[in-house]
């Protein structure tokens, strides 16, 4: 997904759009637990947004329980399977 996939006229907000093509990575396996997602700057590049819609894109996959973030590091996949689980 890019620039062009982002569909700037529809209801869902495009930082859950970008948020969306990262979990679909993440359930695939392509963003592996424990490695790090892309940058917010990386994000603001690939997809033409503004760093506060990538920052709110990364700020939701952390609500959710996808990532975790490491100050001065950046935004790390989590183990779904340890959230769910309460561990």
């Amino acid at each position: 997904m890019d620039a062009s996939e982002i569909d700037h006229e529809s209801a869902t907000p495009v930082y859950r759009q970008i948020a969306e093509f990262l979990i679909a990575d993440i359930q695939r396996g392509t963003l592996a637990v424990g490695r790090r997602i892309p940058s917010e700057s990386t994000l603001v590049q690939r997809f033409g947004v503004a760093r506060e819609t990538a920052r709110n894109a990364v700020r939701y996959l952390r609500d959710e329980g996808y990532v975790h973030t490491v100050p001065q590091r950046g935004s790390f996949v989590l183990d779904r399977q340890d959230v769910t689980e309460g561990r």
